[in-house]
């Protein structure tokens, strides 16, 4: 029997209130396991991403990140989440590099403060039309704003701009109609909806597959901030660009997002990281 120590942490969480932010699992050593164990682990746990520390010739460490689900090739909060356990673990510094199977992500920290830079992004355009996509959202024709667009920074998403808050908060997206209309082609339906809700300041909303067919929504989705980040270039808004990001109060779980794209178009999104408690598990 091998025993496998771990931490939870919480990212993009207000600082005044712990239990707040995206939760994360963070396994510190996942020698000895293999994807099938990483995968049943993090269906155990159930978060929505569970992340498993390797060692890596290219960078701090290697870091695999599996949903309940499926494993994924990048993630906002497990980059940030994993970067805080490697620092204190290692004592590694401010500055770290994570090998991901999206590429070395590079991670900074001013005190629990992370931020990571996010690959640069890739677009392709949308051909459903406005009312499938308002269909699939469960909001009216007119809810849907200017340019949805299907972005890539390390996990492809399709990203649908609305034109209120009020129908930001009515989406009820379709399970059905999301595999049909958000379906990515690596087999993942991944939705990130938003409005600027004061100069500056974005709300959003991401849903995403949960187990069983159902969906589900995250509370604070790093990658779909990062997404964000290529959909503002790609509208060519004058650079740089900073804005906050308000994500899971919906669900009784506020979370904070920074997201920067500087003048040379390098996209950056950061949160506040603190801890939660360790354990092991004995498989």
């Amino acid at each position: 029997m091998a025993n496998y120590a771990y931490r939870l942490v919480n990212v993009f969480c207000q600082k005044k209130y712990m239990f707040s932010g995206n939760p994360l699992c963070v396994f510190e050593d996942a020698r000895g396991m293999d994807e099938n164990v990483m995968q049943v682990i993090a269906q155990q746990f159930n978060l929505s991403e569970t992340t498993f520390i390797l060692p890596s010739t290219q960078a701090h460490a290697r870091v695999r990140i599996f949903t309940p689900s499926f494993e994924m090739p990048f993630a906002g909060h497990p980059t940030l989440g994993t970067a805080h356990v490697i620092r204190a673990m290692r004592n590694a510094g401010d500055e770290l590099a994570l090998e991901m199977q999206a590429g070395v992500i590079s991670v900074a920290a001013v005190g629990d403060d992370w931020t990571l830079e996010a690959n640069a992004p890739k677009f392709r355009d949308v051909t459903t039309s406005r009312a499938e996509l308002a269909k699939m959202l469960g909001v009216e024709e007119k809810d849907i704003a200017d340019t949805p667009r299907w972005v890539n920074t390390g996990s492809e998403q399709l990203l649908i701009p609305l034109t209120s808050v009020e129908a930001l908060r009515r989406a009820m997206p379709s399970s059905e109609l999301m595999k049909k209309y958000a379906m990515n082609p690596s087999g993942e339906f991944k939705v990130y909806i938003w409005v600027e809700a004061a100069p500056g300041v974005m709300e959003a909303r991401f849903f995403f597959p949960n187990m069983g067919g159902t969906i589900a929504e995250d509370f604070g989705t790093g990658s779909a901030a990062a997404n964000l980040g290529g959909w503002l270039q790609a509208q060519n808004i004058p650079l740089p660009i900073s804005r906050t990001i308000r994500q899971g109060d919906m669900l009784g779980r506020p979370s904070v997002l920074g997201l920067t794209v500087d003048k040379e178009k390098r996209i950056f999104v950061s949160g506040h990281v603190i801890d939660i408690g360790r354990g092991v598990v004995s498989i």
